[in-house]
């Protein structure tokens, strides 16, 4: 199983190189426009809320009943036989927008303040789907961390691993972590069973990047320490889907929102337990190389 999951990390990492070195420019990829067309600001809002559930303070929750939401567990599903109902995106992830060269992002403004020439040199129109997700994601880049927290928005591989490894300090040894779908994945949800015993990542360090919609790719990463764990779960659905997830759990949530949806989802309360999500397939986690696996028992 380690192998498995090993080959998958290292695999992802050169198909990030790969897309980095070789992708087309904005330009060559009609800089993205249907893609951005398709993306619901509010779904990209609520999926990046879930993600990185702390920086939610001051926000009430969507309505329980969204399936989307069905991406929390405890870690007492981390177990053999468990049937977790769980939401799994079915984005294309082929179609997505490309990682640019760094030479290529650099020479691009990044800034909120530079809004109209972004949206004139994208040529989106002001007040249209694309503008308000490009202002979003600038609008999220910009913000101060929370207490205790790095953060970074990573427009190119190279600047992701730069900064990642900065944060790893004296050994910036790091590999990526990504949920893998094995099979054809069409459903997204079902009730999926843990197939093996879950493994715990152990690792003191971890940084978490997640995708943000963008004419082309941009990753908002926040990294942390302790209070997390990392896992690894062989899932399988009910319709027959293999998934190797990476699941993160906040330990302490003593200081988050009462009103925050996991605690909704979970019917639990802060401090209580706990909260775990699972990444999609277009998020990744970085942490320290070698790492040590553990079985959970």
């Amino acid at each position: 199983m380690d192998s498995r999951f090993a080959s998958c990390g290292f695999l992802f990492c050169v198909l990030l190189i790969l897309l980095c070195i070789h992708s087309k420019s904005w330009k060559d990829v009609d800089r993205e426009e249907n893609n951005l067309q398709q993306t619901s600001i509010d779904d990209a809002k609520q999926a990046h809320k879930d993600m990185h559930a702390n920086h939610v303070h001051d926000e009430s929750p969507s309505s329980p009943m969204d399936p989307s939401l069905n991406v929390f567990f405890t870690v007492d599903d981390l177990k053999l036989g468990k049937r977790i109902p769980i939401y799994f995106s079915t984005k294309n992830l082929s179609t997505s927008p490309h990682l640019l060269p760094r030479e290529e992002a650099d020479s691009i403004p990044f800034s909120s303040a530079r809004l109209p020439e972004l949206l004139d040199f994208f040529s989106f129109p002001k007040g249209s789907r694309q503008a308000e997700a490009i202002e979003y994601t600038l609008r999220e880049c910009e913000l101060e961390p929370i207490k205790g927290e790095a953060k970074f928005c990573a427009t190119s591989l190279e600047s992701m691993l730069d900064s990642a490894r900065g944060f790893f300090g004296s050994d910036p040894r790091v590999k990526p972590l990504t949920t893998n779908h094995i099979s054809k994945h069409t459903a997204l949800l079902q009730n999926y069973t843990v197939l093996e015993v879950p493994k715990l990542i152990s690792t003191p360090k971890m940084v978490a990047c997640h995708s943000m919609p963008y004419p082309y790719a941009v990753f908002y990463c926040h990294g942390q320490e302790r209070d997390h764990k990392v896992f690894k779960l062989s899932l399988g659905g009910d319709n027959g889907e293999r998934v190797e997830a990476v699941g993160v759990c906040h330990v302490d949530t003593s200081h988050w929102n009462s009103d925050h949806v996991a605690f909704r989802v979970l019917k639990t309360r802060p401090g209580d337990s706990p909260v775990c999500h699972f990444f999609p397939a277009d998020n990744l986690i970085w942490v320290a190389s070698p790492t040590i696996t553990k079985f959970v028992v």
